[in-house]
């Protein structure tokens, strides 16, 4: 009877491994929403809790065949026999859960992760927009043209790290087949702003550029003139103090 009561259970093992295995393992899952994700990234912790918990059961499995074994022998050698089929089976089915958990575990993280660095990059392109406006009717100053372009170079200075880790798990999670739709969404819309915006501050910066070019060169000449005013000055104050008649003096003075 004891031998029978084992047998049952190692039946009984061997049939709910193969139920697990079906429902973890061979279930087709799309993942083409974060919930549902999310939801399966759950499901499979669940999944490897469950499978571990049952290591209790084998083991009870286990002593209870050894101890029949020394008793009888010849009934305890063919449960031995099935129980190493279960043991394989068993340790079979928690290293594939535990593969499916992990596999699960990274997809959302880099589903996370891909989230962190469009938030990053969003806000940087926010702070681009804004500098870009303020460099929009600006005073015809130098100092202000100055300061507009030395604000905007700034923001323009980003690193491009973010934007290579936003392509590299976009394409990745897409490859997979994992949140494609809502991933080539995200992605399309962030670069076709980036371009967007990225064409319109380069334009501006060179067109701040030019201006403060002309600028300067007009203030150039501008300090060029007055100097040549104020020699030209000085001199004729030293004719009018010399009293010197107009018609004595040079050509360009008169």
């Amino acid at each position: 009877e004891k031998a029978v009561n084992l047998k049952k259970d190692l039946a009984e093992m061997q049939e709910w491994m193969t139920q697990a295995e079906e429902e973890y393992l061979e279930k087709d899952f799309e993942y083409k929403s974060p919930e549902e994700l999310e939801n399966a990234v759950e499901e499979m912790k669940r999944a490897k809790e469950d499978v571990l918990q049952k290591e209790v059961r084998v083991k009870i499995l286990k002593d209870n065949i050894k101890m029949l074994a020394t008793k009888v022998p010849s009934s305890g050698q063919d449960l031995a026999t099935e129980l190493n089929v279960v043991l394989e089976n068993y340790q079979l089915l928690c290293n594939r859960i535990r593969g499916k958990c992990h596999t699960l575990e990274e997809v959302w993280s880099c589903w996370i992760e891909l989230l962190q660095y469009l938030d990053l990059e969003t806000a940087w392109l926010n702070n681009l927009e804004e500098r870009v406006r303020m460099t929009e009717n600006l005073p015809d100053k130098l100092d202000a043209v100055n300061d507009a372009l030395e604000s905007l170079e700034s923001v323009l200075r980003h690193p491009a790290d973010n934007r290579t880790q936003i392509r590299e798990l976009g394409q990745t999670l897409i490859d997979g087949g994992i949140l494609d739709d809502i991933i080539s969404e995200k992605l399309e819309a962030f670069n076709a702003r980036y371009e967007e915006l990225s064409h319109l501050a380069v334009s501006r910066q060179i067109a701040l550029e030019q201006q403060l070019q002309t600028m300067r060169e007009t203030d150039h000449m501008l300090q060029v003139l007055q100097e040549n005013l104020a020699d030209l000055d000085r001199q004729l104050t030293s004719y009018l103090t010399d009293r010197i008649d107009a018609f004595q003096m040079p050509q360009e003075a008169q």
